[in-house]
């Protein structure tokens, strides 16, 4: 989301005390270091893991339920977005199997008050070898951030497939959802991206898996792209940006983020690919499709080297859909 929103905001952030604003929130969160010419968002393909983190006010942890490796290319004004299912096995050497996807960045956070290198680095690293690409950075959203934004564009329309009931003392949670198209705030945004399985409730409601739960990411997704793209959605651009800027980390150069607005602001929802990848559910674990992966590394490829084609988009598509 975050690379949407930097890409959504761009043209309108350019213009008077839009530019201003965000010089105060989205672009203060940056660090200062120079970007050499040539390695440029405007004229350099680029690359960013992005990490939704489950931390809010009123459950305080890091599991990473979205984990996203994007690949922009500015020659043909596109982007690849690959999406991984949070309860992962990651089958890498080096790291733990037994391990769900979720749970690394927990624990490299913890190693690094140990002293060790920043947890931000090992999961660029650990994704980066995972898809055989250099990540180039890492933007991590926790989810009261992803509340917010809804809220700022006065949320965000879907089509609730199936009634959705989950009620959980522990971490707050309280989902309770009817089935049809409607109009979602934050909170019941972030409980349709989340919803797993009934618990505690009169009737149970239909079961979701992982594969379920990247579907409806990405049908939010091209919702706020929508809206954000709308007049209302530029007018409300102020609140959005104190939403992004207060909930997000990022090793982004603050003039990296400049390039990157100026050179993707017109971006159009059919140029932004996504590309989920599914697999065998044998609890607790998701066992990635081995082709789906290839053909996921091999759209990251292509965007990389400029060949966003309809071919190489249908290629994805159809290893994904199992044919």
């Amino acid at each position: 989301m975050i690379v949407c929103i930097l890409v959504i905001l761009g043209g309108a952030a350019y213009v008077g005390s839009l530019y201003l604003k965000a010089e105060d929130t989205i672009l203060s969160t940056g660090n200062n270091n120079p970007v050499p010419p040539e390695k440029s968002a405007s004229v350099k393909p680029l690359t960013m893991l992005i990490l939704g983190t489950d931390y809010r006010p009123e459950h305080q942890t890091y599991l990473t339920d979205v984990v996203m490796v994007a690949a922009m290319n500015p020659e043909t004004n596109t982007a690849t977005l690959v999406s991984l299912p949070r309860d992962t096995s990651l089958q890498l050497k080096g790291y733990r199997s037994d391990r769900k996807l979720n749970s690394f960045y927990t624990t490299f956070r913890n190693l690094e008050k140990q002293g060790e290198a920043p947890a931000e680095e090992r999961m660029k690293d650990m994704l980066g070898q995972y898809f055989d690409i250099p990540i180039d950075y890492v933007t991590v959203l926790d989810f009261q951030g992803f509340r917010d934004v809804v809220d700022a564009l006065g949320g965000v329309d879907v089509n609730v497939q199936y009634n959705m009931c989950h009620k959980d003392s522990q971490d707050g949670t309280h989902i309770n959802l009817k089935a049809g198209p409607q109009s979602l705030d934050g909170k019941e945004a972030l409980d349709y991206v989340r919803y797993r399985k009934s618990m505690n409730c009169e009737v149970k409601t239909k079961e979701s898996n992982d594969f379920d739960r990247n579907a409806r990411q990405s049908e939010v997704l091209h919702s706020l792209i929508d809206q954000m793209k709308s007049f209302g959605g530029a007018v409300k651009a102020y609140k959005v940006l104190d939403a992004v800027g207060g909930n997000m980390t990022t090793d982004l150069e603050n003039d990296q983020m400049k390039n990157i607005m100026k050179t993707y602001y017109d971006i159009n929802k059919k140029d932004v690919r996504f590309v989920p990848i599914t697999g065998q559910w044998r609890s607790p674990f998701v066992y990635i499709n081995g082709d789906e992966l290839q053909a996921a590394k091999q759209a990251l490829q292509d965007e990389l080297a400029g060949k966003h084609s309809k071919a190489s988009e249908e290629a994805a598509e159809n290893s994904a859909s199992g044919s």
